[in-house]
């Protein structure tokens, strides 16, 4: 590839909008749930993968499940998303958006691979 279209290539990257949001990994085979938020959805996927092919997640059911599995049957879906340009406080905006997914979806014991927070309320559930 000539460096004029590397160019272009690195220009086109930088000005594309970025998104953050919601992801979901289901396991096809069991339905549990993995929840998370992202600053960046970009390349979010490949993330994941790279990190439970190098046991990243060791000692957790989602890894014991994707190493049982060798990845399969894995399912990886944004739940919901939205440009980067609207958030003051990106930090607050991912809590507060994991929140209102735990609590809409609750990823936790039998029906996901998120562990409980330990400021999660009774009255959550």
């Amino acid at each position: 590839m000539d460096t004029n279209r590397k160019q272009q290539l690195r220009q086109a990257y930088k000005m594309a909008p970025t998104y953050y949001g919601v992801i979901q990994i289901e396991n096809k085979r069991n339905h549990k749930i993995y929840l998370d938020t992202a600053a960046n959805l970009h390349n979010r996927w490949a993330f994941y993968q790279l990190n439970l092919n190098k046991d990243f997640y060791r000692n957790t059911p989602l890894q014991a499940d994707w190493d049982a599995q060798a990845g399969e049957d894995f399912e990886y879906t944004v739940l919901w998303k939205k440009e980067t340009t609207d958030v003051l406080n990106m930090r607050q905006t991912l809590k507060d958006l994991k929140a209102k997914w735990y609590r809409d979806l609750q990823p936790f014991d039998d029906r996901g691979y998120n562990r409980r927070p330990k400021d999660w309320e009774e009255s959550n559930d």
